[in-house]
């Protein structure tokens, strides 16, 4: 099993995606190779505006993935983790969390939406990887 964090641009691409992205990422999150990692942080990312906007299918894959997936508890040395993470490589708020729990939780990869070329792929100690084709 590899154990993989999934960014919520790859949630987000499996129900409101272009047809090639949405294909990608459902093949991912349909794996059964892989084993989940998440934290509340992504849950609060994906989950309460499909709830709002009443988009029951979509509230419905996430929730699906998340009753799935392991979650790393949220700690105080784990947020100053992802602080340093955030100066050290130049990430927004929420990917150095992200990143961080992803590490903590033993993922083996990080998966994403975004492009080589952001400073997610700066990040050293895990795989980052893209559905983002060049």
């Amino acid at each position: 099993m590899t154990r993989t964090f999934l960014d919520a641009g790859i949630l987000i691409a499996a129900v409101r995606g272009r047809a090639e992205e949405t294909r990608r990422a459902m093949a991912i999150i349909g794996d059964p190779d892989r084993s989940f990692i998440t934290s509340k942080f992504l849950r609060l990312e994906v989950l309460p505006k499909a709830l709002y906007y009443q988009k029951p299918a979509e509230a419905a894959l996430y929730e699906r993935y998340l009753t799935n997936a392991q979650f790393v508890p949220v700690s105080e040395s784990l947020i100053d983790q992802a602080h340093t993470e955030a100066y050290t490589f130049g990430l927004a708020a929420l990917d150095a969390l992200h990143v961080t729990f992803a590490k903590a939780g033993g993922a083996e990869e990080f998966i994403t939406t975004e492009r080589p070329t952001t400073p997610l792929f700066r990040v050293t100690g895990l795989v980052i990887k893209t559905i983002i084709l060049p």
